[in-house]
């Protein structure tokens, strides 16, 4: 069993039914897929860390990296290396070469949920890799969240209140050493109905980098 010392999920990860059996499914369907719970990607001297919600089904259940092989890693990973935050080229693959620099990133939910909807037992079970994420990361002072659920597990990791600290794009909360700035999750539903712009995506890494370089 898993334990609260753990910052990743273990290979087999018994702690959600629902997504154990989930998986077991998607073996039977894909067993070629990664199909097990994804770890976070990025150097341990991280200073920036952007939590999503979960692994998309085809993108980063597949592949094993988080945000890699959907949409949204192609928005989030060109904004991050627009601000200084990753290099090479994101080839949506795990062996691509891609870098982050001073970030890492990973999901509030380790392991993929059907419909990419978590529910709440699942997202409390996970919170202890989160929790302990953040705190082995020395060097970390700002977090992105990005959508709701992955801002109020952040918030809550961290022993914050919700009502002190609400979800709003481009929110910013001060929880003990960290900044914690919330945004829409940068999925193509958002994207396509101009929920969340490129613009309005990368203004909250502008803010960011403007911040860790002040």
């Amino acid at each position: 069993m898993p334990t609260k010392r753990l910052t990743e999920a273990p290979p087999d990860c018994p702690l959600c039914p629902r997504l154990v059996s989930y998986r077991e499914d998607l073996r039977e369907q894909e067993p070629k897929w990664f199909n097990n719970p994804v770890p976070s990607f990025g150097p341990e001297s991280a200073r920036l860390l952007v939590v999503g919600l979960a692994p998309g089904v085809k993108g980063a259940n597949r592949t094993g990296r988080p945000f890699t092989g959907d949409f949204a890693g192609d928005l989030l990973y060109a904004t991050l290396k627009k601000y200084g935050f990753a290099k090479g080229e994101f080839g949506a693959t795990p062996n691509d070469g891609f870098e982050l620099v001073d970030c890492m990133v990973t999901n509030a939910v380790r392991c993929v949920p059907p419909q990419n909807k978590p529910i709440g037992a699942e997202i409390n079970a996970c919170r202890q890799f989160l929790e302990h994420r953040i705190k082995a990361l020395p060097n970390l002072t700002s977090i992105v969240t990005l959508g709701k659920i992955a801002h109020d597990s952040t918030i809550r990791a961290l022993e914050g209140k919700l009502k002190n600290h609400p979800f709003g794009h481009g929110n910013t909360s001060i929880i003990r050493t960290y900044a914690i700035t919330a945004s829409y999750h940068c999925s193509r539903y958002n994207t396509n109905t101009r929920v969340l712009t490129p613009e309005m995506f990368e203004g909250i890494f502008s803010s960011v980098q403007h911040a860790l370089n002040s």
